[in-house]
């Protein structure tokens, strides 16, 4: 891939379903051949359900490798191992056959370690009766330490990355526990940051911090040797909260039904209202470009901004929930023309997928 970063949004559609989207397939179809070889009956079948459910995740976060100019491979490599790990401790702990918060704790050191390529691999399943899942989330850890210990700059970003990954794991383990333990927690959690993020709600905060997007803008632009710490921080301000928020809310706006029926924590179940909704997620569209401005290749991030807003909202889920054309309709609008033409690029590529 050239080192030339996409302009347009016809561009940037060209290079992901050209070269990203088939290299993220490349790199899935191994880890489901790992997963399938998993000894251990639950773990398998957790593994294979996170490749198979979440696999957008992984598209959405490939876009980035493009950042990574002609390392856009190796950048794809990490981002779907770090982010197959995220999805699969995600169905662990949702589907959980424990509440207990250091399992939930000792299940995301992976993601930890996966950002030190120094660390010692440990046994993550330490507190939880599965254990043999046949090194395959070791070996998820394995190649993201591979890829970064290709970085010759890699401190510049390591503590803009354990930084969002810690606010991910934090979340992660809040998330999870007894029922009637989860809102106390988090708000508790919330507290520590308040004064520092003011404007965001709990529910706010929290789902700002359940995104991997930062990390992956980090080691990608790290990889295309263009890193160095006035970017690192750069990158971290402007993708937390909002960018991430922006991206997590969407996440869970559409999937609202999916989570009453679970019994899941859905965080756009906190707005008081319909209209509440509405304001705030315009509220998180507009911080997002206004925050996004300081970066280098501005156009390839405002993009991707409006990527997220029409990826998701294409979504055939969104049209089953009570307000979901006049969302789309009033979110399409304020996030402006690339968001419509995402949009419906989105809902063309799905229908020919299914075909």
């Amino acid at each position: 891939m050239q080192n030339t970063i996409p302009k347009t949004a016809p561009f940037l559609l060209s290079l992901v379903y050209r070269k990203v989207f088939p290299q993220v397939s490349k790199e899935l179809n191994y880890w489901k051949k790992r997963a399938n070889s998993i000894p251990n009956d639950e773990l398998r079948e957790q593994a294979l359900a996170s490749i198979q459910s979440k696999r957008f995740h992984c598209q959405g976060g490939g876009v980035y490798s493009i950042l990574a100019g002609h390392r856009w491979q190796e950048a794809i490599k990490f981002i779907v191992a770090y982010q197959t790990i995220s999805d699969y401790l995600d169905n662990l702990c949702d589907r959980s056959t424990s509440l207990d918060p250091r399992d939930f704790r000792m299940l995301h050191q992976s993601m930890e370690d996966a950002l030190l390529p120094e660390n010692e691999l440990k046994n993550y399943y330490t507190y939880r009766k599965e254990q043999n899942d046949g090194e395959y989330l070791s070996d998820l850890v394995r190649t993201c330490q591979t890829c970064l210990r290709q970085i010759e700059d890699y401190n510049l970003i390591k503590k803009y990355n354990l930084h969002l990954e810690q606010l991910y794991s934090d979340l992660q383990v809040h998330k999870h526990v007894k029922e009637e333990e989860r809102i106390p927690r988090l708000e508790k959690w919330h507290l520590r940051y308040k004064d520092k993020y003011p404007t965001l709600d709990w529910y706010e905060f929290s789902a700002s911090s359940g995104s991997t997007l930062g990390i992956f803008c980090l080691v990608s632009y790290a990889l295309g040797q263009q890193m160095n710490e006035d970017l690192a921080e750069k990158v971290c301000v402007s993708y937390f909260p909002y960018m991430q928020g922006l991206h997590i809310l969407l996440d869970y706006y559409i999937d609202q039904q999916e989570d009453l029926i679970e019994g899941d924590l859905n965080f756009c179940s906190y707005y008081k209202d319909k209209d509440h909704l509405k304001k705030r997620f315009l509220f998180f569209i507009d911080k997002t470009n206004e925050n996004i401005q300081i970066l280098p290749h501005r156009h390839f991030h405002e993009m991707v901004h409006s990527g997220l807003v029409g990826l998701y909202l294409a979504d055939p889920k969104v049209k089953k929930l009570e307000n979901g054309r006049e969302i789309t309709k009033t979110l399409l609008q304020a996030s402006g023309m690339r968001s419509t033409f995402f949009y419906f690029n989105v809902r063309l590529y799905n229908k020919l997928k299914k075909r």
